[in-house]
């Protein structure tokens, strides 16, 4: 399956340095809806299979999509998608392989890219090199889980300079002065993490998410958008009118468990991964 690059769409934001991620937001926001952004793990089942399950999410209706760099010991990650980014360990999947993947992707309307990295790899791939070969393959932004707070300040500038997003995560737990400079240095969006814990599927939305996502909205005009145990579509129904963008992982990535396991076969994962993902990107562009 293979896609032109629509014109006007992740080839001319690149030269933009907060273009692609913006655009999404100010477009569903216009329309009083959430951006809706699904996570899958680089490499699960190989890089190949990763190619055709971006292409899978593009079709469905992804305004985002976050694609995980495998890592042995990932932060605040579920056991379902620690078991998807073992998985692609085993496949030896390296950084610049999974650069070229991106390179080559030719999407329809070109989702904006963001990469779920820890600063370990940045660090030990060259911050410098990491950071040119993100914007030069297509990605618009980084998450980086375990950049701790005093190389926040000054990681935010490189990434910048890069023409990129730095996105950084909120917990529930987190303190006051901590989402002062999560704030300050962010762009793009800002990750609010659902629920204290790792990642994972639950019943239900906290009802402190609600209060925090109220007070942040008074703190910036960043978008906000929510991750950890999104995975049906009426967990997004509390959410209106407070986030700007719902993110899904697990619920997306325990379909490969199918497969590893034998039980499915890839198209019929690719199946099931098309109609969640329709689901909860059709949910999410529900107006307010």
């Amino acid at each position: 399956m293979q896609f032109e690059m629509v014109p006007g769409t992740r080839e001319t934001v690149m030269n933009n340095p907060d273009g692609a991620i913006s655009q999404v937001f100010r477009k569903r926001k216009a329309q009083q809806q959430m951006a809706f952004m699904p996570f899958i793990a680089a490499g699960d089942p190989d890089l190949a299979g990763t190619k055709r399950l971006l292409e899978t999410l593009a079709e469905s209706g992804a305004d985002l999509i976050e694609i995980g760099f495998p890592y042995s010991d990932p932060i605040a990650d579920g056991p379902v998608i620690q078991a998807s980014y073992t998985r692609a360990l085993q496949q030896k999947v390296t950084v610049d392989a999974i650069f070229e993947m991106v390179a080559s992707l030719k999407l329809p309307q070109a989702p904006a890219l963001v990469a779920m990295v820890s600063y370990a790899i940045i660090f030990r791939h060259g911050i410098d090199r990491f950071l040119q070969q993100s914007r030069e393959s297509g990605f618009a932004g980084l998450i980086v889980p375990d950049l701790p707070t005093e190389e926040a300040e000054e990681f935010a500038p490189q990434v910048k300079a890069a023409g990129l997003d730095l996105i950084q995560l909120l917990a529930p737990t987190t303190t006051a002065e901590r989402t002062r400079i999560i704030v300050e240095h962010s762009s793009g969006f800002i990750y609010c993490i659902a629920v204290a814990g790792t990642t994972g599927e639950r019943e239900r939305v906290a009802e402190g998410l609600l209060t925090q996502l109220q007070q942040l909205k008074e703190q910036t005009e960043t978008p906000l958008a929510v991750g950890f145990g999104l995975g049906k579509p009426a967990h997004l129904k509390p959410l209106r009118g407070l986030a700007d963008g719902a993110i899904v992982g697990s619920a997306i990535v325990k379909y490969l468990q199918d497969l590893a396991d034998g039980s499915a076969t890839f198209e019929e994962v690719l199946k099931q991964v098309g109609t969640l993902s329709k689901q909860m990107a059709d949910a999410a562009h529900q107006s307010t």
